[in-house]
């Protein structure tokens, strides 16, 4: 006959909690907004495309919207030729190399500047400065900039270049300063007790630090002076020298009368700024991440 110990205390059998299905809330308001907002973006894309692909008949007859009946690549071969794109690609493409490093060596070295001297009320001022001119709007400054330009000599694609860079400036550095606020001082001073000047202290532990953020700010200059009218159109006075954008503008006449060639024109024109986008787009989001946060 087994013995049973009266003293040892009732063992407890646990029970299941049951969970609660968690139910997935939709924010309809917001679902349609972005929708709607797609819908402004892919809409012209489709559009573009659709038209860029049809013949003279169908662009001229049929909708804008209607599919084509073939695939037809001669537009881009016209518009190629038509527009010159090879040599306006080439402007370009200098224009955005002078801007991408003329903002990046400028902007990080001035933020870097501003931030390890904050306590010195030239530097403080000079951040104010560079914030203050956000907002002054391009057209108010475009006379002096011209004159300024011809007397220097910079009426070309290098002056529209380092123009890009000055106008950049302020947003530049705003998102620089962010960043290097970040990096602790204790990094640097262990760098100059190895023996590092200041200048040595910036380009071999400073600047590969701020690689999200370069990352940034040179994707950002990119597009806006790949895809800018209005500064190269007045400063560059030599119209053999314009960019692809400008240049597109001065062929309008010929090719408003045949859309399809001058759709093919514009999807030539944004597709390096959509490659750039589409590949760099994480580091876009992550750079101005982390220089929201800290």
């Amino acid at each position: 006959m087994s013995h049973v110990d009266q003293s040892a205390p009732p063992t407890v059998t646990p029970t299941k909690r049951r969970v609660p299905a968690t139910r997935e809330r939709s924010n309809w308001k917001v679902t349609l907004l972005l929708v709607a907002c797609s819908l402004t973006v892919l809409l012209p894309l489709y559009l573009a495309v659709s038209m860029s692909l049809k013949t003279d008949a169908e662009a001229r007859t049929g909708s804008g919207f209607s599919l084509p009946g073939s695939l037809n690549f001669d537009n881009f071969a016209r518009a190629w030729e038509l527009t010159d794109i090879p040599r306006a690609a080439t402007i370009s493409i200098l224009i955005a190399v002078v801007s991408v490093v003329g903002a990046l060596v400028v902007c990080s070295m001035a933020a870097y500047a501003i931030v390890r001297n904050w306590d010195r009320k030239v530097f403080r001022y000079s951040y104010f400065y560079l914030l203050a001119a956000m907002f002054i709007p391009f057209p108010v400054v475009a006379l002096p900039q011209v004159k300024l330009t011809a007397v220097l000599g910079l009426d070309g694609p290098v002056g529209v270049g380092l123009l890009h860079v000055l106008f950049g400036m302020s947003f530049n550095i705003l998102l620089y300063t962010a960043f290097l606020r970040s990096v602790p001082y204790e990094l640097e001073e262990s760098a100059r007790i190895d023996g590092c000047s200041t200048w040595q202290t910036f380009w071999r532990l400073i600047f590969p630090l701020l690689a999200p953020m370069n990352a940034t700010v040179g994707i950002f200059a990119f597009l806006a002076s790949w895809n800018d009218y209005m500064m190269p159109a007045i400063i560059t006075a030599d119209p053999s020298m314009q960019s692809l954008p400008v240049v597109q503008q001065l062929f309008q006449n010929e090719l408003s009368i045949n859309y399809n060639v001058a759709f093919a024109s514009y999807l030539m024109a944004m597709a390096p700024t959509l490659i750039v986008y589409l590949f760099a787009q994480r580091w876009v989001m992550s750079g101005v991440t982390q220089g929201a946060i800290k």
